[in-house]
């Protein structure tokens, strides 16, 4: 599923296609694409003809189209979902969800979503500490490459929790944006372990871990985000090649490039966890 760093790159490469263009027709090619606008398609399709995309945001892994109305197209890309601008020319595939129609007869913005875990819904923009946020996402919170972001008051509500570190990093209501892959990977930058309690952190580790995982999807985001299989793309369809700068995440058994142990992965939820057991030991228990 895309994380942070894969959302922001779509988000970028919207608002450079899309931004200022009006919509003239929208057509939603199957229902589980709006499942969550329970008005349904013809709703959907009627209140976003005729609209202004003024702005294409984002926080942690959700994505929003800011309207000419004041409201918002909210989406999510779910585990398959892809954003392609397109000439309308192109055949439209067995897996296309939504098109977008636009006033000056250019390209299409193309939902396509093979798995139909992601989807849009239509909704109005609330204030959440002085930014405009989608009512259905105003819990969650910013994400380290917010420019609001705040690193210290993390610390504080990190170490309040009663949960282990890795769980407490992938809580969207704690610090968005961080999935499975990036998790593991800040973990071993931090050279801790997932299971470490998050109570027994001092503020200087806990403040490590979160500059760790701000780095390393930066990086991430140089490399145009990670991509295991062909569902993730940006919106002209390449994929991003972070993935060959992996240090634990799918490197079962081979080696830690820093201290040569080799990798281990354990289940995790419904998951997987990878860390090296050298740089990264279990925490004792007591």
């Amino acid at each position: 599923m895309p994380e942070l760093p894969e959302v922001e790159v779509v988000r970028a490469g919207l608002a450079k296609y899309v931004t200022g263009r009006t919509v003239v027709a929208a057509e939603v090619l199957h229902p589980r694409a709006i499942r969550r606008y329970v008005p349904g398609d013809a709703d959907f399709s009627g209140r976003l003809a005729g609209q202004r995309i003024e702005a294409v945001s984002r926080r942690g892994k959700y994505l929003w189209f800011e309207l000419s109305s004041g409201d918002a197209m909210l989406g999510h890309l779910g585990m398959s979902g892809q954003l392609l601008v397109q000439s309308g020319d192109i055949d439209d595939g067995p897996h296309l969800r939504i098109r977008l129609r636009f006033a000056d007869d250019g390209t299409e913005l193309r939902f396509v979503d093979q798995r139909t875990f992601g989807g849009f819904t239509l909704t109005e923009l609330v204030d959440v500490d002085g930014t405009a946020v989608p009512e259905p996402i105003a819990h969650i919170a910013r994400d380290p490459m917010d420019a609001r972001f705040d690193p210290s008051q993390v610390v504080v509500r990190l170490r309040a929790k009663r949960t282990e570190v890795k769980r407490a990093l992938l809580d969207q209501t704690l610090i968005s944006g961080i999935g499975n892959i990036y998790a593991d990977e800040a973990l071993w930058r931090a050279k801790l372990h997932g299971t470490r309690p998050t109570g027994r952190l001092a503020p200087a580790t806990a403040t490590r871990l979160l500059h760790a995982a701000s780095e390393v999807m930066t990086e991430a985001l140089a490399a145009g985000g990670t991509s295991f299989d062909s569902l993730y793309v940006n919106v002209n369809g390449s994929s991003g090649y972070f993935s060959r700068s992996l240090n634990v995440y799918g490197r079962e058994d081979e080696p830690c490039g820093r201290c040569g142990a080799l990798i281990r992965r354990e289940k995790f939820t419904n998951r997987s966890s990878y860390f090296c057991p050298r740089c990264q030991p279990r925490p004792r228990r007591g």
